[in-house]
């Protein structure tokens, strides 16, 4: 991963934390709504037995991508306090 460096001429370490944070909270929130959402097996069975597992594992996959950007995030983030301590 490609993490910024902290210096003068650029966005504060401050400035980028806050930013970090802020995508972090879009993206819990994402999270929970995806969530909420999930396949409701009355909706698939006309499709045939086979729809609803693979709309499950598709769901899965969603929520897991989106686990993965939080986590690249929270690492940028955490980089920032890092170089924000150091100041």
């Amino acid at each position: 991963m490609t993490k910024p460096t902290i210096h003068l001429n650029g966005t504060s370490a401050k400035n980028l934390l806050e930013q970090y944070r802020a995508a972090m909270e879009a993206i819990s929130a994402a999270g929970d709504a995806l969530a909420k959402c999930g396949p409701n097996g009355r909706d698939y069975y006309p499709q045939g037995p086979e729809a609803i597992g693979k709309a499950l594992d598709e769901h899965r996959s969603r929520r897991q991508r989106l686990e993965v950007i939080y986590d690249e995030i929270t690492e940028l983030a955490i980089h920032c306090a890092d170089a924000a301590q150091d100041r």
